[in-house]
């Protein structure tokens, strides 16, 4: 299983881990809703479980996957601050998602 993060991403994620209540946590990824085709997905700080697998993304942040979870396989987690801050949490290998403007 395998996490990807943008710079912006990774920059706001680091702030959050520094406040004090995510002292000892993690950032979990997980299923919010199903559509047909592709998933939804969010963050929540959490604690790993047995049932889950602690994935290091490639820039310095860890993240907690359920491991019996396939859509969280290969997830890709983006920050933008333009047109308007928004998070963007895709899996590219589970059908695409179009923007909805």
């Amino acid at each position: 299983m395998k996490v990807k993060i943008n710079r912006h991403a990774a920059k706001a994620l680091h702030k959050m881990l520094e406040q004090e209540e995510a002292q000892g946590k993690m950032f979990r990824v997980y299923v919010t809703s199903i559509h047909g085709d592709h998933a939804h997905y969010d963050l929540m700080l959490d604690t790993p479980t047995e049932n889950d697998v602690v994935v290091k993304s490639d820039r310095e942040i860890d993240f907690i996957l359920d491991k019996n979870d396939e859509n969280l396989d290969s997830i890709w987690i983006q920050y933008f601050h333009l047109p308007k801050e928004e998070w963007l949490i895709t899996n590219p290998t589970k059908g695409s998602h179009h923007h909805h403007h």
